[in-house]
């Protein structure tokens, strides 16, 4: 996308907008399946929670990718994309067994991250196959809040525990068809994975009949100029000589799975918003927008880094601007940072806007959602309206009370 399809973009469907160009999400499909071509069975399961637009979902089924899913909406929101079953993994924390069930009457597959839910669900329904979710301890990244493969971790079952669940499986007759690592996001270092990989094999080696070994995701995109990523070159040449080594030890070949997100569809996707005001105090000047965290949550949540481009002015003289929002609370996406020239009116685009950005989103101060926008072929598609007032109060109910008689009241 140029700049002056995103001005067009925000012309034609108004602002603040989600954009998302579909070349970008399969160009990064393609080049996580190159990596690993040497793999007999290789499977990648998106990750509904980056982006659970269903255009987004069929684009992705129509790319041969199953879905990584962890609400039973989002297994739903599948289905309805028309992914199978089959190719849908329910990958949940701290669900209820009654929601774990109802998934797995759907023919999904079940992938358990406590002792718990484990053996409950073990006890009574031995015959269906269940992976299960390590926690290798290993840290994946370097932001302590979206890492989160440390011991106190609520993700996953410890390393330690395998005793506990090899009692369980061996108790309850259950069987064990997969095994999945969870070690959180911003994968920097190779290696580290790689060693952690080391981990979820030595535990693979307890169940004599596996299908396949989930090695998670939490690949590092670059958010801005000279950003490290995660090596996914070396990464698949490393990996894929280790685990066909491992199946041929192991006696049978299995899938290696993966269920990437943000790698898949971060980059894909611009945030664009138009500047309200240009406020100068005696020490910064503000470009405020007509969006705030309610939108984009991210900076202010995680304290994560999104470019920020004056798409109105994409070559002007650089000036040094605090990028703020519309919501009645600090709202604050960047600090004095270097921005082509801004004026009132002119529209700004946030890259790395595909993942976590709209399926976080909310109303508050009770601003509308705003529209997502597909970019594909040349061509700009709607695949999500944006919000109305109607839609604000559509599940409030009007209750018939009358408050006169309190009113009344508390005024005496």
């Amino acid at each position: 996308m140029e700049n002056e399809n995103l001005l067009a973009i925000a012309r034609e469907f108004g602002s603040p907008v989600y954009v998302y160009d579909s070349s970008k999400i399969i160009s990064q499909y393609n080049r996580l399946s190159n990596a690993f071509n040497n793999v007999k069975q290789l499977k990648l399961n998106y990750a509904v929670k980056a982006l659970s637009n269903l255009t987004i979902l069929k684009l992705m089924n129509s790319l041969g990718a199953g879905l990584d899913t962890v609400s039973i909406q989002e297994v739903n929101l599948g289905l309805k994309a028309g992914v199978k079953p089959s190719n849908i993994i329910f990958t949940p924390n701290g669900v209820s067994l009654e929601e774990i069930e109802k998934v797995s009457a759907l023919g999904v597959q079940i992938n358990i991250d406590n002792l718990s839910i484990l053996e409950q669900f073990g006890t009574k329904h031995p015959n269906t196959p269940v992976c299960i979710r390590i926690n290798p301890h290993v840290m994946a990244g370097g932001n302590s809040k979206i890492s989160v493969g440390h011991i106190d971790s609520k993700f996953g079952i410890s390393i330690h525990q395998i005793p506990h669940i090899l009692r369980i499986v061996e108790n309850t007759g259950m069987s064990i068809n997969g095994v999945h690592m969870h070690t959180g996001s911003d994968i920097l270092d190779v290696d580290v994975f790689l060693y952690a990989s080391e981990i979820l094999f030595e535990t693979a080696k307890n169940f004599k009949n596996l299908d396949f070994i989930d090695f998670g995701s939490g690949f590092k995109v670059p958010y801005k100029p000279g950003d490290i990523e995660t090596n996914i070159e070396e990464f698949g040449k490393k990996l894929t000589k280790r685990f066909n080594a491992f199946c041929k030890e192991y006696g049978k070949e299995i899938t290696l799975g993966f269920e990437p997100g943000k790698f898949l569809v971060s980059e894909s996707g611009h945030f664009l918003a138009k500047v309200n005001v240009i406020k100068q105090t005696t020490s910064t000047v503000f470009a405020s927008i007509d969006t705030g965290f309610n939108h984009l949550i991210r900076p202010m949540f995680y304290n994560s880094h999104h470019e920020i481009i004056n798409v109105s002015n994409p070559k002007g003289k650089e000036r040094f601007y605090s990028v703020v929002g519309y919501i009645c609370e600090t709202d604050t996406f960047a600090r004095n940072r270097r921005i082509s020239e801004i004026i009132e009116g002119d529209t700004i685009a946030f890259k790395n806007a595909g993942a976590y950005c709209f399926s976080m989103s909310s109303n508050y101060n009770s601003r509308y959602r705003p529209p997502e926008v597909l970019w594909h072929e040349g061509k700009a598609h709607l695949i999500r309206k944006r919000e109305t007032f109607e839609d604000l109060i559509r599940n409030q109910v009007d209750i018939a009370v009358s408050f006169s008689k309190e009113t009344e009241s508390v005024s005496s």
